[in-house]
This record gives structure tokens, sequence and C-alpha cells, in this order.
């Protein structure tokens, strides 16, 4: 049985698009491609590297798989072993349409089923990086083991948020956190089951609550 771990770049107001450079994901007008640099230190880095110390697979989202797959198999800089890594790994690309994959070792993963059978069998784990559209699908169908959040001191304003509108309701467990020197919150998660709900002081009887309830079920609140 192997293990889905993801993890994610994120601005303190939830934006997980194009941290890596200006021309990694312009759409949409977002203007602060490459926002990491600026507030990357070296503990953030020895995370990074503990994240994808063990053998690992990749699983990702097919706009990640694009920008991976056109960089990586061409690069020639300092961070060799992360290229040789992920050149080595499996690639799957959970996709619902069908995909020309030429970076070697890539497959196509057509929903949840095939990720569910992949998951039960032997191998090493499957390490999500960027990705951000998945998720919701991942937790739905209970599948993410670990997430690891990277949340930067940075606001953007606007751009691609991590998860958007349609993830689940989930309760999750922080397995251990941190805080770099430089303001990075580090925290790691896992699933805890469904959200519990209860009020946490005795409801107001009085008119004006009464009134304001009234408003709510008409929309006029």
């Amino acid at each position: 049985m192997r293990e889905i771990r993801g993890s994610l770049f994120v601005s303190l107001d939830g934006v997980i698009q194009a941290p890596g450079g200006p021309t990694e994901d312009p759409t949409g007008g977002f203007a602060h491609g490459g926002w990491v640099a600026g507030v990357f230190d070296e503990e953030v880095g020895a995370v990074i590297d503990e994240v994808l110390a063990a053998p690992y697979d990749l699983l990702l989202g097919r706009r990640t798989y694009d920008i991976f797959a056109a960089y990586w198999p061409y690069y020639d800089g300092e961070d060799m072993p992360i290229a040789d890594a992920f050149n080595a790994a499996t690639k799957y690309v959970l996709s619902r349409r069908g995909l020309h994959l030429e970076w070697a070792g890539s497959r196509r993963l057509s929903g949840m089923e095939e990720l569910t059978e992949l998951k039960r069998s032997d191998g090493p784990d499957l390490v999500i990086q960027g990705s951000g559209t998945i998720y919701p699908a991942l937790i739905a169908a209970g599948l993410l083991d670990r997430l690891t959040l990277m949340t930067f001191p940075v606001v953007l304003g606007r751009g691609k948020r991590w998860f958007g509108d349609d993830l689940p309701a989930t309760s999750l467990r922080m397995a251990s956190h941190r805080v770099t020197a430089g303001g990075t919150v580090i925290a790691t998660y896992e699933p805890a089951g469904p959200v519990q709900t209860q009020a946490i002081a005795p409801p107001s009887t009085s008119a004006a609550e009464g009134e304001r309830q009234r408003r709510m079920r008409e929309g006029s609140w």
C-alpha cells in the first residue's frame, strides 16, 4: 500500500499560482510569478529535501505536468539531484482527457478509481508537487494521507487559490509544525475524519436574534 503525500507553497491569502518564476503561469493576468524567491530560506529548502528524500513516484495534475515536462528533462543547473529524481520517477498524471505524454516514464490516470488501484499496489509513495486542482477529488475519495503547507509571509491579492471552491468539508490533524527564521509556517496535516459541529455557547432566544434568523431565511440579511 502506497501513501499519497502532498505539499504546497501558499501565500498568506491562499494563492498557489506560479511560485517558481514569472513565466510559469501568468494566466489570468497574474503578475507575481516567482513570488517564493524573495521569502525563501534555508529551512524551507531543508523541508523540501526531506519531502523528496525517500524513493517516490510523482502524482501531478495536467498543468503542473506540462510545466515540469517542459523544464526538468532539459535542466542543467545546481539542482541536478532534483532533476535526476524527477526524471527517474514514474509520473502519474490525473486527467480525464487523453494526453500525449512525452516525458519518459509518464502515465495517465483517468480518475480516482485508477488512482485507488495504484495506491493499493506495491511501490514507492506518491508525492504531489503543485497540482492544487487535484486535491478536492483526492480528499473526497479519502486518498490523501499527508499534506504539508508551506505558508510564506507574503500577500498576493489575486491568483489561483489552493483547493478552490469545491473542497469537501473534512477535519485534519496537525502532525508537525515549525516556523522558519524567515517567517514561513510549515505545517503537516493528516486526515482526521468528518467536521464536527456544535454551538460553542447557548443560542440566543432574544427577539433581535429571532428577527435576524427571519431575515436569513428570507434572504434579506
